[in-house]
């Protein structure tokens, strides 16, 4: 069939983006030669017939409102310059996938097949060198390419399909060197020991060659990002300088001593991070916590008033980053944070209501060419990524109550994004069973494609200049119609107690996602729903395509489970079998391409050593604005610190009101000026009327932590909980999540040092304030070349109230009184916590 072109462009009234590319033009590359910028949507369609295709030009691809649509580039008078650009092939394309799907519902036939790319004109007089910067400025080479300009036949690709099996011959012969060649050849992110003690197993007790699938699976689920590597490292020979310190860190041995009194278990930072929840459950304090198999989110019971009556309800919620993917690609980086986010408390069953967004990045405003060489401009960081996570938010509905970004030097290494989200469900809507020899593993969602192949492995390697330019597959894309649609079908009783247990599809695609659900599967990858053909056995085991579900069903409720989702427009495949040998196998075209023993693959490869050392830390100079000038002169720095102006702007970008749960807006007061410290929201009652909310903030200060990570995790913990408390929450109902991300830990002690003493403040508060963190994600990655991002340990506080308890922090009239309650602190800045319970009571 004739495939079809139509441009659309905004009518100069709504012409913001047009606008807002001169605006950067002129103002970021100092270009003032180009007096004016046009701005087409190209669509190419094929699949349809003259007749469809006119009907679709004015109510898809364009809105007469306010758009001008027509079959042929207007003439553009001289002087003038003109691209194009469209994503890179196998990378999701939104605008593209909404348009066919549009059209399907329009004619009730078959999906055309639909492609876009973006036309700009550059009207003014400008050099060919200053046109080559404002294309490298506008096109990032991660994600998108310069299009052809030129119309095209046909929009139909022929894929070659792969068939064989591709076996390693001669792995197990390999000597270290031959290793340690085969690591940097495959680009791994396992380490020659990892590398040895899987060739060991291959030959000792499988007594045969890998495949590729197998190295590929292997090097996901052993990534520092889906395993934890670094955090569940064993350290030994701790040398701690600071009495502070060391009198806490004998603290833990004593909690060790009663919690795994006769046992082996060596110190790690993962078990760092996780005994203050099992010293203070021990104690008694956590008696709400819910605790399953089930890892998706935090998790804990709380009674929810329905219509004047008390309903038990499961509260969830969870922080996720993507600082990888946003700093390569900021805009399906950040949307893929918020979506990742979302879908592990989803995956718990719940419905998420409300989320929360802090970042960390470098001086946005400094002139681009200062931009260091491999790297994206902080400023195209900062607004791309802010762009892409509100766009995700907004387009799948979820109200984003409270957003900040924090600005030091140390994140030009690495961006930080974190998104943090709450959900809630009746508990009596959630069923969690263990899988057992049968059941069925169905696919749930979004199709599979080469976006996000490697993310996981990619975001645990260390990161150069050389690096970057091979990470494009790496970048997931966000599809949050399609979340939506799982959001839906996941609020319906009769769906979710079908579930036995429930993973998202975050890193490691299929192997991690249906891998973790049960100890023996077996799985058909070829049954797995793909978006284009051509796809190998591999691609589908680790592709990283966002918007899927994998979920646990017996197989009298299959055909039930799958019409509740073809209901909702979802598509839902089973693709494995839970069974009774603890072996995880794969097969594809027929042949099996993974075979593997579940112990192996949860040793989580070699174990790994490390020795630690702290100074003697102290907070004292920290770096304040101002510091050593007059009072008047310390009042004009501290204005003009980054981390002090108003953040209005980027806070508007993002919808508050969605749902109508919000309780406190970003900004409040007459007029809407003063920002909130917490975000507060009630809980999503499907029907009915409710007075429970919950309150979620956060605290971290990279200054202070950059003198003493102790003390700036101690601090953090306070300050979140301080900010649940200033809103109307209770330190005695409240829980912890914490995001810890520090630099490449390598074999240097010192460096090691860092997050150990981070996470033993966080643990002095935890044990102090009996506020457990019962969840965390660290990112162990925050170095680009000899760049450390600054020792980060964010701590995010969530309790549950009422709305009568709820307190805004704008002045409320004239005549208000104003009280400072503060704590005492030592000589070192370390609050005292006796002081802090009480002027928390």
């Amino acid at each position: 069939m004739s495939v079809y072109r139509v441009y659309v462009e905004k009518k100069s009234e709504f012409a913001v983006e047009a606008g807002a590319t001169l605006a950067d033009i002129r103002t970021v590359l100092g270009i003032d030669g180009v007096a004016g910028v046009r701005l087409w949507n190209r669509y190419d369609v094929q699949g349809l017939e003259r007749e469809q295709f006119e009907r679709a030009k004015n109510t898809i691809f364009s809105e007469p409102q306010v758009d001008l649509c027509s079959e042929e580039l207007p003439t553009i008078g001289a002087p003038s310059r003109i691209f194009a650009v469209e994503y890179l092939p196998g990378q999701f394309d939104q605008r593209a996938d909404s348009c066919s799907q549009c059209i399907q519902i329009m004619t009730q036939g078959e999906r055309p097949l639909v492609r876009t790319a973006r036309v700009f004109v550059l009207l003014g007089a400008i050099s060919d060198e200053e046109f080559a910067r404002i294309k490298g400025f506008v096109i990032n080479p991660v994600e998108s390419r310069e299009a052809s300009l030129a119309a095209v036949d046909t929009l139909e690709t022929s894929y070659e399909i792969p068939t064989t099996v591709k076996i390693l011959d001669g792995f197990t012969a390999l000597n270290e060197a031959g290793l340690a060649a085969f690591l940097r050849d495959y680009g791994l992110a396992m380490d020659l020991d990892d590398i040895k003690f899987l060739q060991s197993y291959f030959r000792n007790e499988e007594g045969r060659d890998p495949t590729i699938t197998e190295i590929r699976m292997i090097d996901t689920y052993w990534s520092d990002h889906c395993r934890h590597t670094t955090f569940s490292t064993n350290l030994q020979n701790i040398e701690i300088a600071s009495d502070e310190i060391r009198a806490t860190f004998e603290r833990y041995l004593k909690c060790r001593e009663t919690l795994y009194a006769g046992k082996e278990k060596p110190v790690t930072l993962m078990d760092l991070a996780v005994i203050g929840a099992k010293a203070l459950k021990r104690e008694g304090y956590l008696r709400d916590l819910d605790e399953s198999e089930e890892i998706n989110a935090c998790s804990v019971h709380i009674d929810v008033d329905v219509d004047g009556k008390e309903e038990p309800w499961l509260l969830m919620f969870k922080n996720e980053t993507h600082n990888h993917p946003t700093e390569i690609e900021p805009f399906g980086g950040a949307a893929t944070c918020l979506g990742g986010a979302i879908r592990d408390p989803l995956s718990g069953r719940s419905y998420v209501y409300q989320a929360m967004r802090v970042t960390g990045a470098a001086d946005p405003t400094v002139p681009i060419e200062q931009t260091m060489q491999g790297k994206l401009p902080q400023r195209k960081l900062t607004t791309t990524a802010a762009a892409g996570y509100s766009s995700y938010g907004n387009q799948i509905g979820l109200a984003t109550g409270h957003v900040a970004e924090i600005y030091h030097p140390g994140y030009a290494a690495k961006r930080m994004e974190i998104g943090a989200v709450i959900g809630a469900a009746p508990a009596a809507n959630v069923r969690r069973e263990a899988p057992i020899p049968g059941d069925v593993v169905i696919l749930l969602g979004g199709k599979t494609g080469r976006d996000g192949c490697g993310g996981a492995t990619g975001s645990s390697k260390t990161h150069t200049l050389d690096s970057l330019e091979t990470c494009g597959a790496e970048v997931q894309k966000g599809n949050p119609p399609e979340e939506r649609k799982l959001q839906r079908l996941f609020r319906d009783p009769a769906i979710t107690r079908m579930i036995k247990r429930c993973n998202d599809f975050g890193a490691g695609g299929v192997s991690v996602a249906v891998g973790e659900l049960a100890d023996g599967l077996r799985i058909n990858l070829d049954a797995v729903p793909k978006k284009y053909d051509g796809l190998d056995g591999t691609e589908l085991a680790i592709s990283e395509s966002q918007e899927r579900m994998a979920v646990v069903v017996a197989p009298q409720d299959v055909d039930a489970f799958i019409a509740g989702a073809r209901r909702e427009n979802l598509d839902a495949v089973a693709v494995a079998e839970v069974t009774a040998e603890p072996r995880l196998r794969m097969s594809w075209n027929g042949n099996t391409i993974v075979d593997i023993s579940r112990a192996f693959l949860n040793s989580n490869g070699a174990v790994k050593y490390a020795d630690v050392k702290i100074g003697d830390l102290s907070p004292k100079g920290a770096a304040l604005p101002g510091d050593g000038k007059t009072g008047a002169e310390r009042f004009v720095a501290l204005v003009n610190d980054l981390n002090v102006v108003s953040q209005k702007g980027l806070v508007e970008r993002f919808d508050s009101t969605i749902g109508a749960g919000t309780v406190l807006m970003p900004f409040g007061g007459r007029c809407q000026l003063t920002p909130t410290q917490a975000m507060v929201a009630k809980l999503p009652v499907l029907s009915g009327e409710t007075t429970s909310c919950s309150f979620m903030a956060w605290g971290y200060n990279p200054y202070l932590s950059e003198k003493s990570p102790y003390h700036g995790a101690a601090c953090a913990v306070v300050e979140s909980v301080a900010k649940v408390i200033a809103a109307g929450g209770s330190w005695h109902k409240c829980w912890l999540t914490f995001q810890e991300y520090f630099g490449r830990t390598g074999s240097d002690p010192e460096r090691w040092g860092k997050p150990f003493s981070a996470l033993l403040g966080a643990l002095k508060a935890q044990l102090e304030l009996r506020c457990a963190a019962i969840g965390g994600k660290d990112s162990m990655s925050g170095t680009f070349e000899h760049l450390d991002v600054p020792p980060t340990l964010v701590s995010f506080a969530v309790s549950a109230g009422h709305l009568d308890d709820v307190v805004s922090n704008e002045f409320k009239k004239a005549g208000s009184r104003l009280y400072y309650i503060a704590p005492e602190y030592d000589e070192n800045g370390m609050p005292d916590f006796g002081s802090v319970r009480a002027v928390f009571d």
